[in-house]
């Protein structure tokens, strides 16, 4: 098929972009800056077109220098950003609007789970809102995929629990962290993508996909402690907003506090997948849906970073990833040699909370380090 796929350079969308070219598939990527994407491994294998989705003008121009197109994957969203809700609401109205003159049969929307209640935050909100204004009449066809915590390096969720996980060793522990969840691995978010592609296995149609393990967050981190070796002490906090915990997490993680307090929020609900998901519809993976414990593994084994296209497994960084995730250790090594060496070195022997101290000291020497140019 001719794929057209909007927000290549996100965590996801690169890594589904090096997927569909794999399966034969003719890709067109948007971008509304075309010259980051010389950055990706695949840019001579895909076709660069300029399109900023927020301005309907743009959108149109961009469909019909894509050309015919059978599928378009929708991937954009602008959690963290101020009034992120109105920007991706009016975009995916225009993709769809601009899809449905260009006679494209099907929209693969990658979205969160959205519980049940009266009130959600507006990560979870805005993902409803977002399917919602992707259906017009006369338009494209939806499939509306819907995923919690995706666990593999590089994805925010999971950096920020890698994070929490490396920093807090004494762990407050909110009510809200035994709320259930339902993670799911990079490797088979992209499988589930793929196959959401093919009408003939997919009718149209909204689907929570999700690995096999539904867990608590408290467990996933009690599961990456015991995976990464660090040492941690829950202790009972009660009924702690996560606004709060939220605005502790922005001020000493180096993930972005936007997308922190936004995906953090999203927390206070049941993030358990509604259904079977696609199941039902599509074979598991070879080998099985992977749980969270082998998906963990794999996101934690070191490798270098390498271009997304030539990653031996999605789970690992690549060079086009943020450069705050991989965890403390990989950013210390960041560090000129000289430095990163002894402090690497220096902190194994140490106790837990000496660990984390030491860890948060030297990512602020890394950030200084990483603004000083060395010529």
């Amino acid at each position: 098929m001719r794929i057209l796929l909007t927000g290549a350079t996100g965590y996801i969308g690169s890594r589904l972009v090096a997927e569909l070219l794999a399966e034969g598939h003719e890709v067109v990527v948007t971008s509304r800056n075309p010259a980051r994407l010389g950055a990706y491994g695949w840019v001579d294998d895909v076709t660069v077109v300029a399109m900023d989705a927020r301005e309907s003008d743009s959108t149109a121009a961009a469909f019909v220098s894509a050309g015919a197109v059978d599928v378009v994957y929708y991937l954009l969203h602008g959690i963290g950003d101020p009034g992120f809700r109105e920007s991706d609401n009016r975009a995916a109205a225009n993709v769809a609007d601009a899809a449905r003159t260009a006679g494209v049969r099907r929209i693969v929307y990658l979205g969160g789970f959205v519980p049940g209640g009266e009130t959600l935050s507006d990560h979870l909100a805005g993902r409803a809102e977002v399917a919602e204004a992707l259906h017009v009449d006369g338009g494209a066809e939806v499939v509306w995929l819907g995923a919690a915590l995706i666990i593999g390096a590089g994805s925010t969720s999971f950096e920020i629990l890698r994070y929490v996980g490396d920093r807090f060793p004494v762990l407050p522990l909110p009510s809200w962290m035994s709320n259930p969840i339902d993670p799911i691995s990079i490797k088979d978010v992209l499988y589930y993508l793929v196959a959401a592609a093919d009408s003939e296995k997919v009718p149209a149609g909204s689907y929570d996909i999700s690995g096999p393990d539904t867990t608590t967050y408290r467990d996933l981190l009690a599961a990456y402690a015991r995976l990464s070796g660090n040492w941690q002490v829950e202790v009972p906090v009660g009924g702690v907003p996560t606004a709060l915990v939220s605005m502790v997490s922005a001020a000493v993680l180096p993930v972005p506090g936007g997308l922190t307090a936004d995906l953090t929020a999203s927390l206070d609900y049941p993030m358990t997948a509604s259904g079977d998901g696609l199941r039902g519809l599509v074979p598991d993976p070879d080998g099985g849906l992977l749980g969270v414990d082998e998906a963990m593994v794999r996101s934690l084994t070191a490798h270098p970073r390498r271009p997304v296209d030539r990653l031996a497994d999605a789970h690992h960084l690549a060079d086009t990833d943020p450069d705050w995730a991989g965890g403390d250790t990989a950013r210390i090594r960041q560090l000129t040699p000289w430095i990163a060496r002894p402090a690497l070195s220096m902190l194994a022997p140490l106790p837990g909370p000496a660990r984390a101290a030491v860890r948060t000291g030297l990512d602020a020497l890394t950030v200084l380090a990483a603004k000083v140019d060395p010529r």
